[in-house]
């Protein structure tokens, strides 16, 4: 049974650095800035599979020591898989990774993916639930999956800015663990998550499908009722989630008597 391509993905990216006059809140203007951002690395994986994937400016050692915010090769990795993919997954994606990642797409002269369905952790936290924090490494916390590796502070940053390969180690790493994170995240969330995408349309199956995990073995947990009709409602045993049939009993009890 083919099911959707699902890819969880995280992705790093450099500062911008700017000429400033003061260590307090200032208006930093185009002209005071040296180099704007660029993307360092990104890592992802399947969902289900156990392969993590990742790609940093430091894996083109010539592109790199000729240029070394030169993301595009970096990019079109990325861009293969996204291209691949008809959902994704990331946390704080439609206001950062999808937008970032988009916006050094363009930058490189590149057209976009093949279109993808977003479901981002980080809204799911805010719709579904009223957590104390929403950040990944609480969520982790919280649902006791696991937590974010501890960078040291920006100084990671600063020290792969400056191309120190123990800091590009670890910053692959860092992010790598971000995957493995947000995983574990989202399956515990998966049986909240009432708009998740119906993976039921991606998969040819003559059985009642789970909409949010795909799975066959569903139980029949009585009835639900809207204002117009009735349906079959199922309890899923791999994901927990609930989901209801398509077809309105009270249509099927209509024909019947006519």
């Amino acid at each position: 049974m083919s099911k959707p391509k699902i890819l969880l993905f995280d992705v790093e990216n450099s500062p911008n650095t700017a000429y400033i006059w003061s260590l307090w809140t200032e208006v930093v203007s185009d002209d005071m800035i040296e180099s704007p951002w660029y993307l360092l690395c990104w890592s992802a994986k399947w969902l289900g599979e156990d392969k993590i994937m990742s790609s940093s400016l430091i894996d083109f050692p010539k592109d790199y020591k000729k240029n070394p915010e030169d993301d595009k090769k970096v990019l079109q990795k990325l861009w293969n898989l996204l291209n691949e993919a008809n959902i994704v997954i990331a946390h704080n994606a439609k206001k950062f990774d999808v937008r970032k990642t988009n916006a050094r797409f363009i930058m490189n002269g590149m057209t976009p993916p093949s279109p993808y369905r977003i479901i981002d952790t980080l809204q799911v936290a805010r719709q579904y639930f009223f957590f104390t924090s929403n950040k990944l490494d609480n969520l982790g916390k919280y649902l006791g999956v696991g937590e974010k590796m501890d960078t040291g502070g920006f100084k990671l940053w600063q020290d792969c800015m400056r191309g120190n390969r123990q800091a590009w180690k670890k910053m692959v790493a860092y992010c790598k663990n971000d995957i493995v994170l947000l995983e574990k995240i989202y399956l515990k969330l998966l049986p909240y998550i009432n708009n998740h995408p119906n993976l039921g349309n991606y998969i040819e199956s003559d059985e009642p499908l789970c909409p949010k995990c795909g799975s066959e073995e569903l139980n029949k947990e009585g009835f639900t009722h809207t204002d117009v009709g009735k349906y079959q409602q199922y309890s899923c045993k791999e994901c927990g989630g609930w989901s209801r049939g398509r077809q309105n009993l009270k249509d099927i009890k209509l024909n019947t008597t006519n």
